[in-house]
């Protein structure tokens, strides 16, 4: 159903509102300290249509870095770079149920690879499949990659971010150092982390979030100008892992409760899509259990419910 859009821009103000409320059941990650000082009260949304309508509400002036947002994108590139059957030679298909961090299937699954590219290990995997002689190109064709895609050249890294979560990545040491014991990761585990750390620090708006899912939600066409700018098959490939894995170990309840698909990141950024129609870019720091913005998942459920946004 489209859109009604006098009153969507009449009603959102205060659905964005009533849904900062909740950001007050959520805490701010701290364990990347460069994300510990982000404003737990914040809320925004920008919403981008196929036809060019625009809205954006709230605090929207808020810069994020992508985080795990930037897994669709690394997907997407990897895809371009290397095909279908060498990415999913390295990485599964299916949602796991269990944190974006663990580490516990690789040993008890056979072959011992990431499930899908959207938990941490996955994610590690395809930054190793990006084309680059080095990392620093690696990073930067990654960067200019969601420059266009945005449509902004001033997009950049969050240095601070970056060098936080280098500093403090055991975990995803552990992970990589765990699969080129399971021969799935074949390059170096300190030159790999430095392009995955480098794209989860891209600091983007909710403006920028919106234009790139704008993008996916019209199967990869450019609204303007008619490119083909990512293959059709690609971009189905990123919304059904969206449907299935965005959400972390949420996929399933959100899809329930919002029906579109969408993915989260632990700066409180959420990429979501109603294909065929628009992209949406919220931010709402305050986080759940489950590492999803609380504020922002109970306004995109407000909206689906009130606008028939949902696939299902």
């Amino acid at each position: 159903m489209a859109t009604n859009w006098q009153q969507l821009r009449a009603e959102l103000p205060q659905l964005v509102e009533q849904s900062r409320v909740i950001a007050e059941e959520g805490e701010v990650a701290t364990y990347i300290p460069g994300l510990a000082n982000s404003p737990k009260d914040a809320l925004g949304i920008s919403i981008f249509d196929i036809k060019g309508e625009r809205i954006t509400i709230g605090d929207c002036g808020i810069g994020f870095t992508m985080q795990s947002i930037s897994k669709v994108f690394s997907l997407l590139l990897a895809l371009m770079d290397s095909g279908e059957e060498r990415v999913f030679e390295k990485v599964g298909m299916e949602p796991t149920g269990d944190d974006f961090n663990s580490m516990l299937k690789l040993e008890l699954v056979d072959p011992g690879k990431p499930f899908n590219p959207f938990i941490n290990a996955g994610a590690i995997v395809i930054a190793s499949l990006i084309a680059g002689e080095t990392p620093a190109v690696k990073s930067a064709r990654m960067l200019d990659f969601i420059r266009k895609l945005a449509k902004d050249n001033s997009i950049g890294w969050n240095e601070d971010v970056y060098s936080s979560e280098r500093d403090t990545a055991n975990r995803n040491r552990s992970l990589a150092y765990f699969l080129v014991d399971n021969g799935i990761l074949e390059e170096d585990v300190e030159e790999t982390l430095e392009v995955y750390f480098r794209q989860c620090a891209i600091q983007v708006s909710c403006a920028n979030l919106a234009q790139m899912g704008l993008l996916l939600a019209n199967n990869g066409f450019d609204t303007e100008t008619g490119e083909q700018v990512i293959p059709r098959h690609f971009v189905q490939i990123v919304k059904s892992f969206m449907v299935t894995c965005g959400m972390y170990n949420a996929s399933g309840e959100f899809a329930i409760q919002v029906g579109i698909p969408a993915k989260s990141g632990v700066s409180g950024g959420i990429l979501a899509i109603v294909p065929g129609q628009m992209g949406i870019g919220v931010v709402g720091p305050a986080l759940n259990n489950k590492g999803n913005s609380v504020a922002g998942v109970h306004l995109l459920a407000r909206l689906s419910e009130q606008y028939d946004w949902s696939m299902f």
